[in-house]
């Protein structure tokens, strides 16, 4: 069973909030539909991790079949992020898009423009080209993208409302690979940044937060646990406690040792 843990962090009291698509989110876990061993362990997840964002694929929306129909297991108040996973250019994430759009599932969209079937790269042209196009039509484009400051800003400029930075390849649990490129994309612009795959440990959320990241969105690390609702709920803690650490100003790492306590002055 989840801990149901009742510690008040900081920015619970102070209101440590953030706005994007002009909405206002009080989690920065965000997390996906996709994976879990059966759909009914999605609401519970939600409810233990306080996640106001879930992603969820085009492909899996059926309202033809209400049990094969995922968005029949998301509560009404999430918030719902369609992706375009399955699209290899820019103009079938945008037909995807439309189709959520059409479907009922919002504004939202994330953009995943893949055709590197290896190690599953996002195509940052492509989705640049995406994200131009549907933040015209007033979508609130989160593009996944290989971590690059320039093509940040240029996502930026293009009206993109996050930008979404991979921390490692999809679904390896390997933690922030990139962790260098992220903390230069999150210095490079005022857009919330959101730490995307590759996350597969609530250490690796918290590190995330402590760098600056606005937000971290993990799916595969929490639906494949033995207990994906406890995983959800560990999640949440650590994203909190990595964005106290960072409210609170870490310092700076040294080379050399520093004693915590005087080493001189006593016996005497």
């Amino acid at each position: 069973m989840p801990l149901r843990s009742s510690i008040l962090f900081p920015e619970d009291k102070l209101g440590d909030t953030f706005l994007l698509g002009g909405k206002e989110f009080h989690n920065r876990l965000f997390t996906g539909t996709g994976k879990f061993a059966r759909p009914g362990l999605i609401p519970q997840m939600l409810a233990a991790s306080g996640s106001e964002m879930i992603t969820v694929a085009l492909r899996r929306v059926n309202f033809d079949a209400r049990e094969e129909n995922i968005l029949n297991y998301v509560p009404k108040t999430a918030v719902l992020l369609p992706n375009t996973s399955g699209a290899r250019n820019a103009g079938e994430a945008v037909r995807i898009a439309h189709l959520a759009r059409e479907s009922g599932c919002g504004d939202f969209i994330k953009i995943e423009v893949i055709h590197e079937m290896k190690y599953l790269m996002p195509d940052n042209e492509e989705t640049l080209k995406a994200t131009e196009i549907l933040a015209r039509e007033g979508f609130h484009v989160l593009p996944y993208v290989l971590p690059d400051p320039v093509m940040a800003r240029r996502l930026e400029d293009a009206g993109a409302a996050a930008v979404m930075p991979l921390g490692s390849p999809i679904g390896s649990n390997r933690g922030i690979r990139t962790i260098d490129l992220i903390e230069m994309v999150i210095e490079s612009v005022k857009v919330p940044v959101v730490v995307d795959a590759g996350i597969g440990r609530p250490s690796h959320a918290a590190e995330a937060m402590e760098i600056g990241a606005s937000a971290v969105l993990v799916n595969t690390a929490i639906a494949t646990a033995d207990d994906p609702v406890s995983m959800g709920e560990a999640f949440s803690l650590a994203v909190k406690a990595g964005r106290m650490a960072r409210l609170a100003k870490l310092r700076e790492e040294r080379k050399i040792a520093e004693a915590s306590s005087p080493l001189t002055g006593f016996l005497r």
